[in-house]
């Protein structure tokens, strides 16, 4: 299969427009082509492609920054000698200085089908200062690995921030050609937009949504894998938690825990709730010391999601659902548990951490309840997943 990029260079004819215009491009460490040339320096070889700016998103361009939040700086590549603006660093908003600095900008970026992975949300902000600025968007497009399953709470009204960046639910079924899309239609945007499709692409195919001929880039430090996609839906919410997401350790956002849990207990009692709510892949009761973050340098017991080998069901596999299950577990049977963190996450001030990640409080309050059973969670968020199921089926590209 061809992934956009990969067509864009192997295509003469779909390069033509980009003749006499000014071109920069959105890309970060996974932006490579099918023979792991990045796509920067890919693009630098074609002649009839004159580079003028490239931009970073979150972790920047390069892969430089390795935890959250932490921001990248702009800079001059010393070979191309273009500027490079960072897109998360003062600025989450391109600048007029930096539309000015390009007529068309390909965005090639690896998302992963989650609404918190904040590319979707430097796609949204690239298209609202191309759409005012008179400039051309063109996305390379790429798989989304989780592939077209829809799962969890939509983002409520009042709820968006750079982790949220419109009304859709934790795991969307998209890929960022596709989310594009439904951006210009959603906010109205009036703005000259292309997407470069692959080629071949098949998310219900081997892989169900990652070919199994491409090798796994990390699009961001602690993406190390596909079974990381695949649980990222659920395990991201681990953020707002004093809990661990694995940061530190060799399977970041794969596993959780802390000290002074009891991961055996924990899974006994998920199974105990809501057993439906395990299918499609294996938990298995893991130790680590994280090296960095949370609870660094301390043994904690805790969970292993296998969302991979014989047991992976992709159908069946509810990676938001599971995680929301564990902490409800956790707060069954450590009543009084200090779960939540409490901080400025993504710069958003005076709310929960959880709750940004979860754009509301529903899904808190209803791990905080001790009445709350599953029936309740699902008849609080199937009806925004059939909507937006059914709403997508306009922008689906495959």
């Amino acid at each position: 299969m061809k992934f956009g990029i990969d067509r864009l260079l192997a295509e003469p004819d779909l390069r033509r427009p980009l003749s006499g215009r000014r071109v920069a491009l959105l890309a970060h460490p996974a932006s490579v082509t099918e023979n792991f040339t990045h796509s920067l320096d890919a693009l630098a070889q074609c002649e009839d492609v004159n580079l003028s700016a490239a931009f970073g998103p979150q972790h920047g361009l390069r892969g430089d920054k390795q935890d959250n939040m932490i921001e990248s700086a702009d800079y001059d590549d010393p070979v191309l000698g273009i500027p490079v603006f960072s897109l998360y660093g003062e600025v989450r908003r391109p600048t007029p200085v930096m539309m000015d600095s390009f007529d068309v900008i390909l965005v090639d970026l690896q998302d992963l089908g989650c609404r918190i992975y904040t590319f979707i949300t430097t796609l949204r902000y690239i298209l609202e200062a191309a759409a005012e600025h008179g400039k051309s968007v063109w996305v390379l497009d790429r798989p989304n690995p989780a592939g077209r399953p829809i799962e969890g709470m939509m983002l409520e009204e009042g709820w968006e921030s750079f982790v949220g960046a419109a009304p859709m639910p934790m795991r969307h079924g998209l890929t960022l050609g596709e989310m594009g899309r439904w951006f210009v239609s959603y906010f109205n945007l009036d703005v000259d937009y292309h997407v470069i499709e692959m080629k071949g692409w098949q998310p219900e195919g081997d892989g169900f949504g990652w070919p199994s001929d491409r090798v796994w880039i990390n699009p961001s430090p602690n993406a190390p894998n596909l079974s990381m996609a695949r649980a990222y839906a659920g395990t991201v919410m681990l953020e707002g938690t004093t809990l661990s997401e694995g940061r530190g350790t060799t399977r970041p956002l794969e596993i959780f825990g802390a000290p002074d849990l009891d991961a055996k207990a924990i899974i006994a009692e998920m199974h105990k709730k809501a057993p439906q709510w395990l299918n499609g892949c294996y938990l298995r009761e893991c130790w680590f010391e994280p090296t960095f973050h949370k609870h660094v340098g301390m043994l904690c017991n805790g969970v292993h999601i296998h969302a991979e080998g014989p047991s992976y069901d992709h159908g069946a596999f509810r990676p938001w659902r599971l995680q929301a299950l564990a902490l409800k577990a956790i707060s069954k049977l450590y009543f009084g548990y200090e779960l939540w963190r409490d901080f400025p996450y993504e710069y958003e001030e005076g709310k929960l951490a959880f709750d940004v990640i979860n754009g509301g409080p529903g899904l808190r309050e209803w791990i905080e309840s001790p009445s709350t059973i599953a029936n309740d969670l699902e008849a609080i968020t199937a009806p925004g997943e059939r909507m937006w199921a059914q709403m997508l089926k306009d922008y689906l590209i495959y």
